[in-house]
């Protein structure tokens, strides 16, 4: 399950600094919603499943509050996913 976790983070990190550099600064700049359009839906996607697995492996492995909570707000930080991963994760291949 971890593996699964890690993927969909790897994914949902990207998909977030895709959707906050490059789509939303087009949108704003160049008047043209139509990447933030493209790439909102699978980035909601993404955090959904994020927010669905991060609460699922932290009943599964017993994962302390400090880490649950560290691991959800990750998610709303540029690069936090990435973060989480090499902090919490990398040995967990």
């Amino acid at each position: 399950m971890i593996k699964v976790f890690r993927i969909i983070s790897y994914f949902e990190g990207i998909s977030y600094i895709l959707l906050l550099f490059i789509a939303v600064p087009i949108k704003y700049y160049a008047n043209d919603p139509s990447l933030v359009k493209l790439l909102g839906m699978p980035h909601g996607l993404l955090f959904v499943a994020y927010v669905i697995l991060s609460i699922v492996n932290s009943k599964k492995h017993n994962w302390n509050f400090i880490k649950t909570v560290v691991v959800l707000i990750s998610s709303i930080i540029p690069f936090g996913t990435f973060y989480v991963d090499y902090k919490y994760f990398k040995t967990d291949l």
